[in-house]
């Protein structure tokens, strides 16, 4: 269940900053389809790598991991 919220989180912050998921992975030194399936909820990301998302989406872990 976390997977998809952070998946789908980490998508909508995507969005608002303006990033393509080409853009996201190329900073964040994954390739588009682990991002891909971290956003479709399919696979649970690491703890470096939602720490990455944070610094590069400029969001807070509390932001990405919130369930409202």
């Amino acid at each position: 269940m976390e997977e998809l919220v952070w998946g789908r989180r980490i998508r909508a912050f995507r969005k608002l900053k303006g990033f393509t998921q080409e853009d996201l992975a190329k900073m964040l030194g994954v390739s588009v389809s682990v991002l891909g399936e971290i956003e479709r909820g399919t696979r649970k990301p690491e703890e470096d790598l939602l720490n990455r998302v944070t610094e590069t989406l400029n969001v807070t872990y509390d932001e990405l991991t919130s369930i409202k």
